[in-house]
């Protein structure tokens, strides 16, 4: 789990930075300029560590590096704030393959109820495009403090929200199956 929320905020660093040089100092030319050099400083840092970069590594920086230059070409940090809205997009889409949740579960679960698993990574990909669509809505305001608002405590929220629930549902599922079979 740890390492999720470790990839999730290496995923969204740019953003991050973008957001907290912008708000200190106001000025867009700054807070996009730190954001693709961090972005581009992460990928060569993983490179140099050895780590294995897949494609989504290598998309986000693209992302980065062009929102990044028509931000800096237009003086709109909207650009920029749509980053993380196309990633919920992709991630949604890969979380739509059939079963991608079974390998994040327990076997006793992903044995027990795999078909309400399979449900429940259906639910996370219609979450990610949910909060992908409201992410670009909100970034069209160009209101930075609104967009913070969003992406820390509605997206945010959200997913702990969705994790407690499905995490809660599934268990309540699995005993009542295991003790439905205990008594067969």
């Amino acid at each position: 789990m740890k390492d999720v929320f470790a990839r999730l905020a290496s995923d969204f660093l740019s953003a991050i930075i973008f957001l907290a040089i912008y708000l200190i100092t106001d000025s867009i030319i700054l807070a996009t300029s730190v954001a693709i050099a961090a972005a581009i400083a992460q990928v060569i840092y993983a490179r140099l560590k050895g780590q294995a970069l897949n494609y989504m590594t290598y998309a986000s920086l693209a992302l980065v590096v062009v929102l990044g230059a028509i931000t800096l070409l237009t003086h709109d940090p909207r650009f920029m704030l749509a980053k993380p809205s196309i990633a919920h997009f992709a991630i949604g889409l890969i979380m739509l393959k059939r079963g991608w949740m079974l390998r994040y579960m327990p076997p006793i679960v992903a044995e027990t109820v795999p078909e309400y698993v399979t449900a429940a990574g259906y639910a996370w990909a219609a979450l990610m495009f949910v909060i992908g669509a409201g992410m670009i809505a909100v970034a069209a305001t160009g209101d930075l403090k609104l967009w913070a608002f969003y992406i820390t405590v509605v997206a945010g929220g959200a997913k702990i929200l969705a994790f407690a629930v499905q995490y809660v549902v599934l268990r309540l599922i699995v005993t009542s199956r295991r003790r439905a079979a205990a008594r067969a």
